[in-house]
């Protein structure tokens, strides 16, 4: 018999505590989790040196480790190919895509208003590259 996930008997709801949406959305609001997912949604496919790059900042192990959730959450697609030297590229799913749709936006968001908001005093106005 199929054991019930840990969220059976109740709607998915992220304000609940027993909810998976609520990890998910740890993962895909994190600060890397959501860089890596708007730079493989604008880029596309990439290895990870070449990720590494786009995510200006972020260390081997933070970006492996990143990339490990969310391929285990269903996000990120990893395939391996078969060279010497080894050969590893990084894509969305379609899940990761859609996901990474709404993380864009929100980033955009924050990017439109910054010089509005307090943290963004003094920050340089207009689009930003890429």
């Amino acid at each position: 018999m199929k054991e019930a996930p840990p969220w059976a008997g109740f709607e998915p709801d992220v304000l609940n505590e027993r909810c998976p949406s609520r990890a998910l959305l740890a993962h895909v609001s994190s600060k890397w989790g959501a860089l890596v997912l708007i730079a493989l949604d604008e880029d596309g496919t990439l290895r990870f040196s070449a990720l590494r790059r786009r995510v200006g900042g972020v260390s081997e192990r933070m970006l492996s480790q990143t990339l490990k959730t969310l391929e285990a959450d269903g996000f990120v697609r990893r395939v391996a190919h078969d060279a010497v030297p080894p050969h590893v590229e990084y894509s969305l799913t379609a899940h990761g895509r859609g996901v990474a749709g709404h993380v864009k936006a929100l980033a955009l968001w924050l990017e439109a208003n910054l010089p509005a908001l307090p943290a963004g005093a003094g920050a340089p106005q207009g689009p930003r590259a890429g």
